[in-house]
């Protein structure tokens, strides 16, 4: 897995940057509901889909976890006194103190099924009654545009899907979350060229390909292969799911 300590200083520009993060804002404001006071986004990175929720809507207090050291501090940069350095799977507010609450792409990171349950639940236990809880699903599915590049990479051994749609919405009904709508948005400047995708094989990107061992470079060879190497395929289009707390 990335060392997203290590990743904080070039995260934003080498995923997209401010297109990426208004398509995703705008996504998840879209299925959170206008009367909206108090939004959490947990594993909120550095900020910068944060910052937007919070320009978004006059009056809406918007609060920012992150368990990384280097995105809570880029994240606080941005968001003065509303970052929170704190682990998702216990979150440190009160019951039912949220409107909203989001997760935009940290599902697919956890370590197991009972990580998910954990955040999926913390997330539900602070919301409020009539709340929303949004977050992305099938993360990895998205990067599956039908190049090239995937038609390579499609023989790599498989990751476990830890967002799975079916199984995040089977994990908040057993916390008591009824589905509440569903959006999609682009992820921009995120398509894959063959270099690029080299270069993230090579620094631990793709979670079953150690990168320097022998079969990541019989991967990278077979990319390296590929014409176009500095031709962006289409950009992934990533799929959230919303979930309502009944009351």
């Amino acid at each position: 897995m990335l060392d997203y300590d290590k990743e904080a200083e070039r995260y934003d520009a080498s995923r997209g940057g401010e297109p990426r993060a208004a398509a995703a804002a705008d996504a998840v404001l879209g299925l959170v509901p206008e009367r909206t006071r108090d939004l959490l986004d947990v594993a909120c990175g550095t900020g910068i889909v944060t910052r937007r929720l919070a320009a978004a809507r006059a009056g809406m207090r918007v609060i920012g976890v992150d368990l990384t050291p280097a995105m809570a501090r880029q994240a606080a940069a941005r968001l003065p006194g509303a970052v929170v350095r704190a682990d998702g799977r216990r979150l440190p507010f009160r019951d039912g103190e949220f409107d909203a609450v989001c997760t935009v792409w940290l599902l697919h990171l956890a370590d197991g099924p009972a990580d998910v349950r954990a955040v999926v639940g913390e997330c539900a236990r602070v919301l409020r009654p009539g709340g929303v809880y949004v977050t992305t699903v099938d993360k990895a599915a998205a990067h599956n545009v039908g190049s090239d590049i995937d038609v390579v990479l499609s023989t790599r051994p498989p990751s476990p899907v830890r967002d799975a749609a079916a199984d995040v919405e089977a994990h908040a009904a057993a916390h008591g979350l009824v589905p509440a709508g569903r959006a999609r948005f682009t992820g921009h400047g995120q398509g894959r060229s063959p270099r690029r995708t080299i270069a993230d094989l090579r620094r631990g990107w793709f979670m079953t390909l150690p990168p320097g061992g022998p079969l990541a470079e019989e991967y990278a060879g077979r990319l390296a292969r590929l014409p176009d190497q500095d031709r962006p395929r289409p950009d992934p289009v990533f799929s959230l799911r919303a979930f309502r707390k009944p009351g």
